[in-house]
Order: C-alpha cells, then structure tokens, then sequence
C-alpha cells in the first residue's frame, strides 16, 4: 500500500487517556487544504499592507514612531 503524505490528526480521550493517531480523511483534508490557502493569501495581504505603509513613511522621509505621533 502506498503511503498517504497526509497530515496526521491526534485525537487523545481525557477520560481514559487513549491517544489515537491517524491521518486525515477526505473532509478533513478538504478543509486543511482551504485553511492552507486562505492563510497563505491573508500572509500575502498583510506582507503586501506591512510594505505599502512602509513605502509611505519613505515617501514621506519618517518613521513609524513619528507617524504615530503625528497622527495620535
């Protein structure tokens, strides 16, 4: 049998302290691949804000410490 490159899911039962290891089904590997895209775009946003509030200060010729005090 050919080995999945599936994430592995723990599932451990506080009352009798079972821990089970096994790996993801067809749903839950549905959503992982969705949460894994969703946070690579929200990653790819907040890089793409991070740089154009950078590239104002440049414009700008301050910093961050000073858009703060101009704008509080």
């Amino acid at each position: 049998m050919a080995k999945s490159n599936r994430p592995m899911v723990r599932i451990h039962n506080i009352e009798t302290d079972e821990i089970i290891d096994r790996e993801m089904n067809d749903i839950e590997f549905a959503q992982y691949e969705i949460d894994k895209v969703d946070y690579l775009a929200l990653q790819t946003q907040i890089e793409t804000k991070a740089a154009q509030k950078q590239a104002l200060l440049d414009r700008l010729g301050i910093t961050a410490d000073e858009a703060k005090l101009l704008l509080g």
